[in-house]
């Protein structure tokens, strides 16, 4: 059973705490202010241990920096091409797409990731 940690515990609450899909970074920041002498790698370990018992994601798309969601239910997501900003997309996550790769190619189908891209209302 994983360790239950002050430090796990203050990057879990931070992660759901925020709707911006926060990067390392800006979760060692946050994190910081409660525990001081708190180090980046421990920061960065606790959110992969968070990520593999499943109480956050992580989206590590190409082109951009990994960043963390405490929104586990599987949705998409879009991404402004001008701030950067990360948005949660309410949309029903189309598990037929996982079907029809399958049927087509054959492939065993864990999940799939889209991300839509473009401009936010407040860069357009």
């Amino acid at each position: 059973m994983p360790r239950k940690t002050k430090q796990k515990d203050s990057i879990l609450r931070v992660v759901r705490e925020t709707d911006s899909h926060p990067t390392a970074l800006w979760v060692y920041e946050q994190v910081r202010k409660e525990i001081p002498n708190i180090s980046l790698g421990t920061v960065y370990r606790n959110l992969k241990l968070l990520k593999w018992e499943g109480k956050i994601s992580e989206l590590a798309l190409a082109g951009a920096l990994s960043r963390f969601d405490g929104r586990v239910p599987g949705h998409y997501h879009f991404r402004c091409e001008k701030c950067g900003h990360v948005f949660d997309v309410d949309q029903p996550v189309q598990n037929e797409l996982n079907q029809r790769l399958i049927a087509k190619t054959g492939f065993k189908v864990s999940y799939h990731i889209l991300e839509f891209r473009g401009l936010c209302p407040r860069c357009q």
